[in-house]
């Protein structure tokens, strides 16, 4: 399925799902930028939007309802996702309004929300940025219940360990942190890619391998 159908279906599902003034904050709010995010950022990243609720109610701390761009609730934590245009945000913001939005963060916060906001431009321009830090997010959470098959321990540290750095990483930078001989950080890289949970870097004549990095999409697994 292509990311125009899968988000025609996404879309119809919640608002099959609402009623009321809830299905026309959707009908309302999910605009270009929110579309942008899901097709710049999330699909790539994610390739679906399980778990994924768009214009997501919740209440602040006066007991008024705040819509939030995104949530993303897959059960053992709550992020709420916001796109943020400079205009909306910062130009046109009084000081009421600017004291509001922060104590609003702060009591999601002590509610056991999670707010990340990304600038529109960034969404727009520098997709690839928004990933990266997306990644570090979920890479923070999502390790909880590895597939069955993937389970050992150091292993699943090692991913863990990649996903912090949002980069490629070496055999030494492993043997280092976790105190192995680099024979046996290599060959735990080795086994990873097996598995199909990191990928080589290759560089110069196309067949030394001196980095690995996280298999595209495999966060998608880590659920």
């Amino acid at each position: 399925m292509n990311y125009k159908q899968a988000h025609g279906e996404f879309m119809q599902f919640h608002l099959e799902c609402r009623s009321g003034e809830r299905r026309g904050r959707l009908e309302r709010g999910h605009r270009h930028a929110e579309e942008l995010f899901l097709r710049n950022v999330w699909w790539p990243l994610r390739g679906g939007f399980a778990d994924l609720h768009p214009e997501y109610e919740v209440l602040d701390w006066r007991g008024r309802s705040y819509f939030a761009d995104f949530a993303f609730l897959p059960g053992h934590f709550k992020l709420l996702l916001e796109i943020k245009g400079y205009g909306a945000h910062v130009k046109d913001m009084d000081r009421q309004k600017y004291s509001n939005e922060l104590n609003r963060e702060t009591f999601l916060c002590a509610m056991g929300y999670q707010v990340i906001s990304f600038a529109y431009d960034d969404v727009e321009q520098r997709p690839e940025l928004c990933m990266t830090l997306m990644r570090m997010v979920l890479g923070r959470y999502m390790t909880a219940a590895v597939p069955e098959g993937k389970t050992l321990l150091a292993e699943r540290e090692v991913i863990r360990f990649v996903i912090r750095q949002a980069g490629p990483v070496r055999p030494q930078d492993i043997a280092k942190y976790f105190g192995l001989d680099p024979k046996t950080a290599r060959q735990m890289l080795y086994k990873l890619c097996d598995k199909g949970w990191l990928s080589p870097v290759k560089r110069g004549d196309g067949i030394r391998k001196v980095r690995y990095e996280l298999a595209r999409n495999v966060l998608n697994y880590w659920e």
